[in-house]
């Protein structure tokens, strides 16, 4: 097994990244080029993960969950990632939909909706970015007004939206006071809402394996029992789902980029020039190097920041911001390198490479861009001074 799955693990945790890389391997891996190709978005797959339980990872026991830390998650999003990042990345928004529901749903919602995530027999999507409202995102405009005291109207467009059409179940942000951050709140929609739509599918540079559209919202009439904690709580609900999916995606890019650095010296083993293996070529060897040491110092920050996070440490935001930027640009750059070194092979679709370099790009870019990133880790060194 490759450092991806060795490094300070207990044997419960070897056991399940064993477990998890055999499912990546057999399941994803071999598949992953001609669902990119295809755009081809494998909710079978999905329900023979959550069959090893990796669809309710965070959702505790009692409720069909794995009832697993974010150290313990983040380890099996970064190995599903090594098979297919597009997949991974996608399992680690609907595990913060799940954990979201579990948090900070009732008794009632918590049976309604978590056994049916966690066996992923219903999907779901997170729906916070808007058209105008990306970064900013406590400006949202969709809107939810009481209808009486039993109900809300939802409207307003989401943007960006993974897994939207396919997934079952959507956690909506939707202002119902004034603006700012304390007037959003959180609700779940249902796929079969009246007045629910969707966008078309867009068309995108990477994570072609799952879809990604608008989420239209016309009036959508909902009972009030969909609300999700109380009014005014949405972006403190948003932001804290946000902690965990920014680890799951800094994981991601660890497990894409760990695929292309192990593929790498595959190559490089195999090719000669100049009488000689590239593999043996130190200046090949120094690059090779740089790319491990950079993933393994990633690697440290992520679960550093998953152990501040499961023990409620106060700079777990910070730290979760610290490991998704600082993964996801390590990430995206050992693609890249492993690109170059596969020569004019590694721009050719059949050998996966460009594939993991073009999944691996938006994982700067969603739940929260990395220049978001700075900003939070800058307000938490400088707020007390």
């Amino acid at each position: 097994m490759t450092a991806v799955t060795t490094t300070l693990l207990t044997k419960d945790q070897l056991a399940l990244a064993e477990v998890t890389l055999d499912f990546a391997q057999e399941q994803l891996a071999p598949h992953s080029l001609t669902w990119d190709q295809d755009k081809h978005f494998p909710v079978d797959v999905l329900r023979r993960a959550a069959g090893l339980g990796l669809a309710g990872l965070y959702v505790r026991e009692e409720c069909g969950g794995s009832g697993l830390t974010r150290t313990d998650g983040v380890l099996v999003l970064e190995v599903l990632a090594t098979g297919c990042p597009s997949i991974a990345g996608y399992l680690s928004i609907h595990n913060m939909v799940a954990w979201m529901i579990d948090r900070y749903g009732d008794q009632d919602q918590r049976a309604r909706w978590l056994p049916g995530l966690c066996a992923a027999g219903t999907l779901g999507s997170y729906c916070l970015t808007e058209p105008g409202a990306g970064s900013d995102a406590a400006a949202l405009r969709t809107r939810a007004e009481r209808d009486g005291d039993g109900h809300y109207v939802l409207s307003g467009v989401k943007q960006f939206i993974s897994g939207a059409g396919a997934s079952d179940v959507y956690i909506v942000m939707a202002r119902t006071g004034g603006d700012g951050p304390a007037g959003i709140s959180a609700f779940v929609v249902e796929r079969g809402d009246p007045g629910l739509s969707f966008g078309p599918n867009e068309r995108k540079m990477g994570w072609n394996a799952q879809p990604t559209r608008q989420v239209v919202l016309d009036g959508v009439r909902i009972p009030a029992d969909r609300r999700l904690g109380a009014e005014g709580e949405g972006f403190r609900i948003a932001m804290s789902g946000l902690n965990g999916g920014r680890l799951g995606i800094a994981a991601c890019s660890l497990g894409g980029a760990q695929s292309a650095l192990d593929r790498s010296l595959t190559h490089l083993a195999d090719r000669e020039a100049f009488g000689a293996r590239l593999l043996d070529a130190q200046a090949l060897q120094f690059r090779l190097a740089d790319m491990a040491t950079e993933l393994t110092a990633a690697r440290a920050l992520v679960r550093t920041a998953a152990g501040a996070l499961d023990r409620g440490d106060p700079q777990a935001s910070q730290l979760c911001a610290m490991a998704k930027r600082f993964a996801t640009d390590t990430g995206f750059t050992v693609a890249d390198r492993a690109l170059q070194l596969h020569g004019g092979y590694g721009y050719l679709s059949e050998y996966g490479i460009e594939k993991i370099v073009r999944d691996l790009r938006v994982h700067q870019i969603l739940e929260g861009t990395n220049e978001i990133m700075r900003v939070i880790v800058a307000r938490g060194l400088t707020e007390n001074l």
